[in-house]
């Protein structure tokens, strides 16, 4: 076996993490085949090399604050900040749920690393034939480079409200060419339809790609590897299925997220039928009865804020805050993400006092039988 690491990520990236821890999408495109991309359809006869994220994956545990499951519940109106009629911070009903990316503590050291880690993955499919490697090592390889390349381009242009509002030369994000692999230029909506949903037939596939925003799927608090990614993609998936971002009820109707119609040509050609079936593979037992209890599906769910903890706007009061034993630390935040942390402690205090705590995760278990590939992502 081979291990190709990129270049190290920045170690400066991992700091930033102490100052908080301590404490509606286009159509999709057709899903006909297109030429440019055919050079990405996986080999029939992979190759036993890998890739190593652990650079990466100890940036996102860093990175990345997870603001805990779903409880079905809209997160009420935030208080204005004091001193102004003017409101800082998220405001969004959905706040609490999915995970955040602390860009507002980002410095420009920090932002570099990232496009140069970035260019290191790049520079890895010269050095190895990505299409040639097992399919679960490219789809890892495809879903990390989506998402460094997002967390990039964000970081750039932060603060901004919405990830959709960035141009790179007048080209939306997610239709901008800036990512280079085996020289062809390629979007992120290019990796996510012309690569991966051309060429992976399990939808769960669908929530490992970061856009950036509250409404879409969580990012990880893990780098995706060969290992990983079937059950990073299975947990992406009960997160956001079992949301009100991803399912909700309103008398006889199941509201979706846009997602699910713009994944539509790809995993839901038959799209009630097909999502409803894929809704229920990963459905709880309330979400289970918001599907029983409809008859119709209207994609009308979204959120386009940014998912991170300051709403996207650097906001001029701000506030000491204080560990966990009370005692004052020597940096201040501002006082709407004092706010929304609070919030989020709160909530996790709920969860304890009603017993939701406890998910045991099994990965990677043979057992008598089963097939070499049985962790392999279709």
């Amino acid at each position: 076996m081979i291990r190709l690491t990129p270049r190290a990520l920045a170690a400066s990236a991992i700091a930033a993490s102490a100052l908080v821890l301590g404490t509606a999408p286009a159509f999709a495109q057709g899903n006909a085949p297109d030429p440019r991309f055919e050079t990405f359809t996986p080999s029939n006869a992979p190759i036993d090399h890998t890739i190593d994220y652990s650079i990466w994956d100890e940036a996102m545990k860093n990175l990345v604050i997870s603001m805990g499951p779903s409880l079905r519940e809209t997160a009420g109106a935030p208080p204005s900040s004091f001193g102004t009629r003017r409101q800082y911070g998220h405001v969004s009903r959905y706040r609490l749920e999915g995970s955040r990316i602390m860009f507002s503590f980002l410095d420009a050291d920090i932002i570099s690393s990232f496009t140069e880690y970035r260019q290191d993955l790049e520079r890895t499919a010269d050095l190895v034939d990505i299409q040639s490697l097992s399919r679960n090592e490219q789809l890892a390889y495809w879903i990390n480079l989506h998402n460094v390349a997002m967390i990039e381009q964000i970081a750039n242009a932060w603060p901004v409200r919405q990830p959709r509002e960035i141009k790179i030369d007048g080209v939306p994000l997610d239709e901008a060419r800036f990512i280079t692999v085996e020289g062809i230029a390629l979007s992120p909506r290019d990796i996510r339809e012309k690569i991966v949903f051309a060429n992976w037939r399990n939808p769960k596939v669908i929530y490992g790609f970061w856009r950036g925003e509250i409404g879409g799927p969580s990012i990880q608090r893990e780098a995706f590897n060969a290992d990983n990614v079937a059950r990073l993609l299975d947990r992406g998936a009960r997160d956001f299925v079992n949301s009100l971002r991803g399912t909700q009820k309103q008398g006889s109707t199941l509201e979706v997220s846009e997602l699910f119609r713009d994944v539509a040509p790809y995993y839901f050609p038959n799209f009630e039928a097909d999502l409803r079936a894929h809704l229920t593979e990963y459905a709880d037992e309330e979400t289970k009865a918001l599907l029983t209890g409809t008859d119709r599906i209207e994609t009308t769910v979204s959120e386009y804020d940014i998912a991170d903890l300051a709403g996207g706007v650097r906001e001029p009061t701000y506030q000491n805050i204080q560990s966990a034993d009370g005692t004052q630390v020597s940096f201040r935040i501002p006082q709407s993400m004092t706010q929304l942390l609070q919030q989020r402690e709160e909530k996790f205090q709920r969860i304890i006092r009603e017993g939701r705590t406890g998910t045991v995760t099994f990965s990677n278990i043979s057992l008598p039988g089963d097939p070499e590939d049985k962790e392999e992502v279709e």
